[in-house]
């Protein structure tokens, strides 16, 4: 705790000292945020995940050796409770369709705005993505192509759907189980269920596939 707050504690991974830098000094007047490690290559950011079990990974993309795609996969396999978000100067799709079948649980610009970036950071505590609107529309124009949609492994039940539905309006674990007078531990249930049909890894994937099916309406969340 700091000031109260609950603090996510933060490994930043990235090859440029300076960049690193910049980071740890916008993170320190922040009360819920600590940086609890760097690293600099795939390696040690796999490395260090392990030793610290940091809340998130702020993850570049274009890392000596191995990519951060490629780091990210590792951690998220081997460490499933920590989040990782991508924070890379590449603003393509492409990158952005690996880094999510990775398991990213965000993709942002290195050009965002830092009151932007600590509140979509903030979001991922809250069990939003990390992800903006336009990088959002991407994620769903690719799984409305042909043969981008996986068949669901059996029917979403009713009780799911309407989990999916509040998932897509980004409300929180905590907001959606006091909505549908619900325990939180129940609606992660859910939301494990609802993934392992889909044969998705992530609360936006599943949000996308629900409107790219028509299954849910879209949501216009910024």
């Amino acid at each position: 705790m700091k000031g109260g707050k609950t603090l996510l504690r933060l490994l930043l991974v990235d090859d440029h000292a300076l960049f690193r830098e910049g980071l740890v000094n916008l993170f320190r007047y922040e009360s819920d945020f600590t940086v609890v490690g760097e690293a600099e290559d795939a390696d040690s950011a796999l490395s260090k995940a392990r030793e610290l079990l940091p809340d998130l990974v702020l993850m570049d993309i274009d890392l000596p050796g191995a990519d951060g795609v490629a780091a990210t996969r590792k951690i998220r396999a081997e460490l499933p409770d920590v989040s990782v978000v991508m924070l890379t100067v590449h603003d393509d799709t492409e990158k952005l369709m690996e880094a999510v079948k990775a398991g990213a649980e965000g993709y942002l610009v290195k050009n965002i705005r830092s009151a932007e970036l600590l509140e979509q950071l903030r979001g991922v505590k809250r069990g939003e993505a990390a992800i903006s609107r336009r990088m959002a529309a991407r994620i769903l124009e690719e799984f409305r192509r042909p043969g981008e949609l996986p068949e669901p492994e059996g029917e979403l039940t009713p009780r799911e759907l309407e989990v999916l539905e509040l998932v897509a309006a980004r409300l929180s674990n905590r907001e959606i189980a006091a909505q549908l007078y619900l325990s939180e531990h129940t609606v992660k249930n859910h939301l494990k269920n609802i993934l392992a049909k889909l044969h998705l890894r992530s609360r936006r994937q599943a949000a996308a596939y629900g409107v790219a099916r028509g299954w849910v309406r879209p949501h216009d969340n910024g």
